[in-house]
């Protein structure tokens, strides 16, 4: 079709749209300059040490995570969730989206995971901190909790050792928060971060951009009612069998995946 059939046919306001998509399509951000590099890294660093100081923090998040089809359709799975964390060695976790209700404990020796829609629960021997149970979860089972980058008591040194390229891109809004904005690059992965202004620099959203995976998907989790000291609940982190919950092995706990049964992993390009 001729560029003037297409614009006959297109209502005014449409075509107003269209360029402005365009546009936005062709625009590039400024290169990065080293005082920018340096004040993202600076940003990342007060962050980290902000985090470590607090030996309790609560927070609520919600999570896309996004798949790619083989025909080449980009789909995004939503979920929701809490988690509570009382360093070093204690961590409650709820998440709830369509395809898995969880609840997670861990009490510095024992990590409960329950399975709500099926009234079942696992129970695995993991002694030692959170940073550990973060590592066992990822390395071991392969069912890492939400934002766990996050959650380390060094969070600098989980993000920035493969750091090839730092921009500071000002200031952005994450729910009525105003944020710093940062973006930063690896050989795997792309992955930006906005960071509370003010005297509590907590993470208001994380995502990362996959560059191995065709349709480079994301995964992104944002963070809201932020609460640490005082005002954290009270938690005991210890299972409460109240509802007869039947125990079984990790391995056979259903909905436990981020992944829904129904879709198959497949292999990055």
């Amino acid at each position: 079709m001729h560029m003037t059939a297409w614009k006959r046919n297109l209502p005014a306001p449409d075509i107003a749209g269209a360029m402005l998509a365009m546009m936005i399509g062709m625009a590039a951000p400024l290169p990065a300059h080293a005082e920018d590099s340096a004040n993202a890294r600076s940003l990342v660093k007060n962050m980290s040490e902000y985090l470590a100081a607090q030996t309790t923090l609560s927070f609520d998040y919600d999570t896309n995570f996004e798949i790619v089809t083989k025909e080449k359709q980009k789909l995004a799975l939503a979920s929701s969730g809490s988690v509570l964390l009382n360093r070093p060695d204690k961590v409650h976790s709820n998440r709830f989206g369509g395809f898995a209700n969880i609840e997670m404990l861990f009490d510095g020796k024992t990590l409960t995971v329950f399975g709500k829609n099926a009234n079942l629960y696992t129970q695995v021997e993991v002694p030692g901190t959170v940073d550990n149970l973060v590592d066992v979860l990822r390395d071991k089972y392969d069912r890492p909790l939400p934002g766990a980058d996050l959650l380390m008591a060094n969070v600098h040194d989980q993000l920035m050792p493969e750091v090839v390229d730092a921009k500071d891109l000002g200031s952005g809004v994450i729910g009525g928060v105003e944020c710093d904005h940062l973006a930063f690059r690896t050989k795997e992965v792309d992955w930006q971060i906005w960071i509370a202004q003010g005297n509590q620099p907590y993470p208001c959203r994380y995502v990362i951009t996959s560059k191995l995976v065709a349709g480079s998907p994301q995964y992104s989790i944002q963070i809201h009612n932020w609460k640490t000291g005082g005002d954290v609940p009270h938690d005991n982190f210890v299972f409460n069998n109240s509802t007869n919950a039947k125990q079984i092995d990790l391995k056979d706990l259903p909905e436990a995946d981020e992944l829904p049964s129904n879709f198959v992993k497949g292999k990055a390009k």
